[in-house]
């Protein structure tokens, strides 16, 4: 009896539990019951099919990612070059993995080797005629800069989903070639402003003007741009829609990498503009540049066009301001994504799917109908065929299912429609190891065996087989983890779970129970099975 007490009680402490935890917070955000804030932050988390929201998939060009690489390798080599004094006729990016210096003269061919040495050391160096050389990426680094590539694009887009507030998105890399990131955002409405502001390059660039012409032909020399320069488009004042060209660097003084901070701000005019903070290093540069360039124009470029461009009249270390036509909206997006990080590389969309409120509202309806019925007609099976034990197959189900929603909602796990096949699914797995035990005591009576030992050899000599058949099921669920989609996961998720909650429930919630009812009667010659 002692022992049957413990077994009530531990079964009574878990239930109330994962009641409370799993049960207990839906109730109270239906019907608006009372219920403190930390068990509210524990609701079950409904996903994207069910609470409406975006479903995009983006693909990451990694091959921006090796140019980019590529055209600051031979701009660092240009540079180089210039301060050595070592001539050449031109450095030029012919593919994303591959830059070629031509001109180079036999004399100074051992000063150059000694210099691209020190500079590009990520490329391998081919020679051809007349002072020709081809650099080429390495593979190896390759494959870590794509590889670097798609981390750093997941990483931005998670800084920028969270700096919008949004509850449980779903970001993960996917794809045979890993270059594809899934993004789940449940419960957004804007779209447009989701999609701009997770896709925008968000890249600052901070350059010297070298000249400003109302055409692109007036800034280029016998109809080509300037070695180691290119021409951006812009505006010539803050809010004016008149277009001007700016030929610039290639290679920024300052980069968006040495943001501390962005916030938004009003410019001299009282118009909405977005104030910046660097960082010690980009404050040491900027400060150098403009000390440098002091009476000349600084271009501020945002994703390849110039902002504004105002004269430098001090030097200045740490703070800047990037002015524009810019609404309310358009400043508060701004920061954002300047405060998240540029991305390293452009990204495209393979996948856009919007779920509406009510959709996601109806397919609630449905798998709780689903759900509903389906417990009922387990329910009116158990009870006629296997007559008062049925209650207790019952009881254990209603145990396990409880103690589903409370584990799910305690691990932050999220429910989803496929979720809820996992959850029916469960609710027939349970069935079945009921089904299991019963049909071995009705085998243990009719071998006149007496009630208890019926009942104990019963569940005795069906444990093992309820381990591997719930242990096959769960290495079916680890494989759906693993190489599933969302979804599929959220499936394999729910399934998990309750796998390992119906071993608990239909072992020794079921047993105790057919416990406790014998223990009320000194002999039993019958057992309603």
């Amino acid at each position: 009896m002692q022992n049957l007490r413990w077994k009530v009680i531990t079964i009574l402490i878990i239930f109330i539990v994962f009641s409370a935890v799993g049960v207990y917070p839906i109730l109270a955000s239906w019907k608006g019951l009372p219920a403190p804030a930390w068990l509210k932050e524990k609701q079950l988390k409904l996903g994207l099919d069910l609470k409406g929201g975006v479903h995009l998939v983006l693909r990451v060009q990694t091959d921006d990612a090796l140019r980019l690489e590529t055209e600051t390798e031979s701009e660092r080599l240009r540079e180089e070059l210039k301060t050595r004094n070592i001539p050449f006729t031109s450095i030029a990016a012919v593919s994303p993995t591959q830059f070629k210096v031509e001109g180079i003269p036999p004399a100074q061919d051992s000063a150059f080797r000694q210099a691209a040495n020190e500079v590009s050391a990520s490329f391998d160096r081919s020679s051809g005629v007349n002072g020709t050389y081809t650099f080429t990426m390495r593979p190896n680094i390759q494959v870590n800069l794509r590889d670097e590539a798609v981390v750093q694009a997941r990483q931005t887009i998670e800084r920028r989903v969270n700096e919008l507030g949004v509850t449980e998105p779903q970001i993960a890399q996917q794809g045979a070639g890993g270059d594809q990131i899934l993004v789940q955002l449940p419960g957004v409405a804007d779209v447009e402003r989701a999609k701009s502001i997770i896709g925008s390059p968000g890249l600052l660039e901070l350059k010297i003007v070298e000249r400003v012409a109302a055409s692109k032909e007036e800034l280029m020399v016998n109809g080509r741009v300037p070695e180691g320069m290119e021409i951006v488009p812009g505006t010539s004042t803050a809010g004016d829609t008149g277009n001007l060209y700016y030929l610039v660097k290639k290679v920024a003084a300052v980069t968006g990498r040495d943001l501390r901070n962005a916030r938004p701000s009003l410019d001299e005019n009282n118009r909405p503009a977005v104030s910046f903070t660097l960082n010690s290093e980009g404050g040491r540069k900027f400060g150098k540049v403009s000390g440098e360039n002091i009476g000349r124009q600084l271009a501020i470029i945002l994703d390849g066009r110039v902002q504004s461009a105002p004269t430098l009249e001090s030097r200045i270390t740490t703070e800047g301001r990037i002015s524009g036509s810019f609404t309310q909206e358009e400043v508060q997006n701004l920061s954002l994504i300047l405060r998240s990080g540029a991305l390293p590389a452009s990204l495209t969309y393979l996948e856009e799917r919007t779920i509406g409120p009510s959709l996601g509202a109806d397919s609630i309806r449905s798998g709780v109908l689903a759900s509903v019925v389906g417990l009922l007609l387990v329910v009116a099976f158990m009870l006629v065929y296997y007559k008062l034990s049925g209650v207790n197959a019952v009881v254990a189900l209603i145990f396990n299912l409880v103690i589903l929603l409370g584990l799910m909602a305690y691990v932050g796990a999220v429910m989803t429609l496929p979720g809820i096949a996992g959850f029916v699914l469960t609710m027939g797995i349970g069935v079945d190891s009921n089904v299991l035990i019963f049909e071995r005591i009705k085998e243990e009576m009719e071998a006149q065996r007496g009630v208890r030992a019926s009942i104990n050899a019963g569940f005795a000599r069906v444990f093992w087989t309820l381990v591997d058949t719930h242990l096959a099921a769960l290495i079916s669920c680890a494989f759906l983890f693993q190489f599933g989609t969302g979804p599929i996961r959220g499936f394999a998720v729910t399934l998990t779970i309750g796998l390992i909650s119906n071993l608990f429930t239909s072992i020794f919630v079921s047993k105790t129970l057919f416990e406790m009812v014998l223990s009320r009667r000194q002999q039993v010659a019958t057992l309603s099975i």
